[in-house]
């Protein structure tokens, strides 16, 4: 049974929908499930723009053969190797043999590192501005290299403004029935999802990110068509993705307000962060989150930790050292290159501290553009009504410091 949609002439959506997996990569959760996104060009010469993951093979070959009608299939471009949208290629090869798979050098090399079956008589080897010509439709090779593998291209399709962009400007979230993003809502829909997607898949790689915008700009994209999530199709939604990756790659905050991340062994830290929550309320502070980093997935901390101005560390010493949970927490946001915020840092210990000096050293010495905003507290086991002072002084500081925040508009 075959499920496809038209994007515009001869161009159509092939991709599925994946429910069932419970963690992109293995690693982040995806409640909301994930599309696998393939595109078809039906011209003079056929084309498929990636294929997709496994788990919808099906899907995908039912489309495919439906379009085909039963010619063959000329040309499939390899955009990206990840095998979420390269566990169908080899059985492609197997179906069509004589068609042309579209990459660069390192695209062949990991194809037969992944899949073991050399395919030379398929390659057709592409590089910077190599254009393809199926007919009415002419398709332009561009490299976009670490967004967010080494070998992934973009392919411009000149006659309609297509941009087919790899995994830039994806989301997690299934696309259901309504493929293209100006027929949702798209901040309701998907946009904490694109950002949790950006910033701990692509995050990172915020330079390459910004030479691929620099790019694809000029080319006078009327469509985005990445490999996850709606197509972006209208200038209102093309004009909000590109904004919305140009403060994600820029890693400066979208908002102004405040994520409280703490971990808490028996309580006492947990209560720390409630009275800081309260007292920045209090103080006519807005958007306040608050996260327990032994319960929520990282993923999620570090998409809002992005997103606004100001971020605050709270954890306890354990086994001197800092609280594993948020020595993960920080080491994941420094290995995604997290910088351009303020911080504030509060460290608890019963009978030796260690967790305040690691956190400092993770933000004045790992991280790069951070600035500490009021003085670092280390609390002995529990706040008391007679330390309530410190946190009045470190609520006004924070929020000192976020009326005098700058959101940067790069529209």
């Amino acid at each position: 049974m075959h499920c496809t949609q038209k994007i515009s002439e001869n161009i159509y959506w092939i991709g599925s929908n994946d429910w069932d997996t419970e963690r992109f990569e293995n690693l982040f959760p995806i409640p909301l499930g994930v599309s696998y996104n393939s595109y078809f060009i039906d011209d003079e010469k056929t084309c498929v723009l990636d294929s997709v993951d496994d788990s919808v093979r099906q899907e995908f070959f039912d489309n495919l053969e439906y379009l085909l009608h039963g010619r063959q299939l000329d040309y499939i471009i390899v955009n990206h190797m990840e095998p979420d949208h390269c566990s169908t290629l080899l059985e492609t090869l197997d179906r069509y043999p004589n068609v042309k798979m579209v990459g660069n050098k390192t695209t062949f090399r990991m194809f037969e590192q992944f899949y073991g079956h050399p395919r030379p008589d398929n390659y057709y080897e592409i590089k910077e501005g190599s254009e393809i010509d199926l007919g009415k439709h002419k398709l332009t090779s561009y490299t976009m290299p670490m967004v967010h593998w080494p070998e992934v291209t973009c392919v411009f399709e000149s006659t309609t403004g297509t941009l087919f962009s790899a995994d830039a400007f994806g989301t997690f979230g299934t696309i259901n029935g309504n493929i293209f993003a100006d027929q949702v809502d798209i901040k309701g829909v998907f946009e904490d999802e694109a950002r949790r997607y950006y910033t701990n898949i692509v995050g990172k790689y915020g330079v390459q990110v910004q030479n691929a915008i620099k790019k694809a700009l000029p080319l006078g994209i009327k469509t985005i068509a990445p490999l996850h999530g709606p197509i972006w199709r209208t200038p209102e939604t093309i004009e909000y993705i590109i904004d919305k990756y140009q403060h994600w790659s820029t890693y400066y905050a979208e908002k102004k307000g405040v994520v409280i991340a703490f971990g808490s062994m028996y309580g006492n830290t947990a209560a720390m962060a409630q009275q800081l929550a309260h007292l920045l309320s209090q103080r006519g502070v807005s958007d306040i989150r608050i996260y327990d980093v032994s319960k929520t997935d990282p993923s999620y901390i570090i998409a809002d930790a992005w997103k606004f101005s100001h971020f605050v560390c709270m954890a306890p010493t354990y086994n001197l050292a800092l609280y594993l949970k948020m020595e993960n927490l920080l080491h994941e946001l420094k290995a995604l290159n997290f910088h351009n915020h303020k911080v504030s840092l509060v460290g608890c210990h019963t009978w030796a501290s260690a967790a305040l000096k690691r956190m400092q050293q993770y933000f004045t010495e790992k991280f790069s553009g951070m600035e500490i905003v009021g003085t670092p507290l280390d609390i002995k086991s529990a706040l008391h009504e007679d330390q309530l002072y410190l946190f009045e002084q470190l609520a006004n500081d924070i929020k000192a410091s976020l009326d005098a925040e700058e959101i940067k508009c790069f529209k």
